[in-house]
């Protein structure tokens, strides 16, 4: 059958989806590789312990690595400059919370000044981070 002059062919409305889902696929698999890698914070191996662990979303997070090293959120600081900033940092955020990430290898005395300047800034909502105890051994 051959087209006359005035005929036209007839148009199907139909989208090609194929292509979106790979993209949308491969978007996905970028995303996975990529979250655990943009999670702030300190590397710390936390105690573990049998109680309820604790979300520090939206407060305060201080850190104390295994070599003594305090970090308030991702700013690196020496015990000295902790205990003269402590006050001004904490003024604006006392009200949510602040939590101590103590690293299972850090010094006791290290994480007792910590906790010492906390609470001497009259700070009372403090919660100490840890994770939940491993129950397979």
């Amino acid at each position: 059958m051959r087209r006359r002059r005035g005929d036209r062919t007839q148009m199907y409305a139909e989208v090609n989806v194929v292509s979106l889902i790979d993209l949308m696929m491969l978007l996905m698999v970028i995303f996975m590789i990529t979250a655990p890698i943009m999670q702030g914070g300190v590397d710390l191996s936390l105690p573990q312990t049998d109680s309820r662990s604790v979300d520090s979303k939206g407060g305060m997070t201080i850190s104390v690595t295994a070599a003594g090293v305090i970090y308030v959120d991702d700013t690196r600081l020496t015990l000295s400059e902790f205990r003269a900033s402590f006050r001004a940092l904490v003024s604006r955020r006392a009200d949510q919370g602040v939590y101590i990430r103590g690293d299972r290898g850090a010094p006791y005395g290290i994480v007792a000044q910590v906790l010492d300047v906390v609470k001497n800034a009259g700070v009372s909502n403090v919660a100490l981070v840890t994770e939940p105890e491993d129950v397979t051994r």
